[in-house]
């Protein structure tokens, strides 16, 4: 990962103020997504292997159902991916990945205005979910693999850059940091230039700090604690809690029944900042995330 560093727009160090934050979020194809309010972002694994939900969207139909039930619990984002990203994952080839999700991505599309992003880290996918409809593309990866960065640049699409260490397969092997969030903060900081220097507009950027990806128990409550830290990069903040291991760890429940555990972890991130919460339970997390913003402090 970036240098340990901790970045200047994450600090407030004298002389520089944190980049103000944009307002709405500029999309391919449609019209910008105003961020005066926390949203929703539900979740569409179209793979057999997710973490919770494996096999039950794999049939386009179902995956069009499933979207547009949670646009009907008020998702405002339906991220549709075709890679499974739990701890030990192993990689599926671009043509399947584009196989799962570029039809379910056309249905919804023509279905519903929602906005459709799409969970993927290939070039290739990156190119055709677009042209199916996708208007976002959100990766884990954060644009590092060869030419997922210029694919999504001339998408035209917005784009969420995660914080992750190492890869599925090993992200979970003996994490450790200095500072979590300070260094977790300068990969972001470093991701966010990398896409402005590749074209993609200021308030088309969002990023996600990588709950789940890559850190302890100890990591995850530790940027928690200070999610704010993480809005100073002067981007959209997205976080994603929902049925993670770090809320069975702390409840005992297993994943499908941390949906409790979820909720009042999506409020505290919205009250601490973030911008949009993914989720796979959409209607309680849409209640829980109202309660959050009434506690939040005005927008930077």
């Amino acid at each position: 990962m970036s240098g340990s560093g901790t970045p200047v727009a994450a600090t407030g160090e004298a002389g520089r103020q944190p980049p103000a934050r944009p307002t709405s979020l500029r999309l391919a194809g449609r019209l910008p997504l105003a961020l005066d309010r926390p949203l929703v972002m539900g979740v569409l694994n179209v793979t057999p292997d997710s973490f919770s939900d494996g096999g039950r969207h794999s049939d386009p139909a179902v995956a069009e159902a499933r979207a547009l039930a949670m646009v009907a619990e008020g998702a405002t984002i339906i991220d549709v991916g075709g890679e499974s990203t739990r701890p030990g994952a192993s990689p599926v080839p671009a043509d399947e990945e584009i196989r799962r999700v570029v039809p379910v991505i056309e249905r919804i599309r023509a279905q519903s205005t929602v906005v459709i992003s799409v969970d993927t880290s290939e070039p290739r996918v990156i190119e055709a979910a677009v042209r199916a409809g996708a208007s976002l593309v959100n990766d884990v990866r954060g644009l590092r693999r060869p030419g997922a960065l210029a694919a999504a640049a001339r998408s035209g699409a917005a784009v969420c850059v995660m914080h992750m260490r190492g890869e599925p397969r090993t992200m979970q092997d003996d994490p450790r940091y200095a500072d979590v969030v300070s260094e977790v903060a300068a990969y972001l900081e470093s991701r966010v230039a990398d896409c402005r220097a590749a074209g993609i507009a200021a308030d088309s950027i969002v990023v996600d700090p990588g709950f789940g990806f890559g850190k302890t128990l100890e990591h995850h409550l530790t940027m928690m604690a200070r999610l704010e830290e993480f809005t100073r990069l002067g981007c959209p903040l997205l976080v994603g809690l929902s049925r993670k291991s770090m809320l069975g760890v702390l409840t005992g429940r297993p994943v499908r029944e941390r949906l409790y555990a979820g909720v009042a972890a999506a409020a505290i991130a919205v009250s601490r900042g973030a911008d949009i919460v993914r989720a796979h339970d959409v209607g309680p997390t849409v209640d829980a995330i109202r309660i959050g913003a009434a506690l939040r402090r005005p927008r930077e």
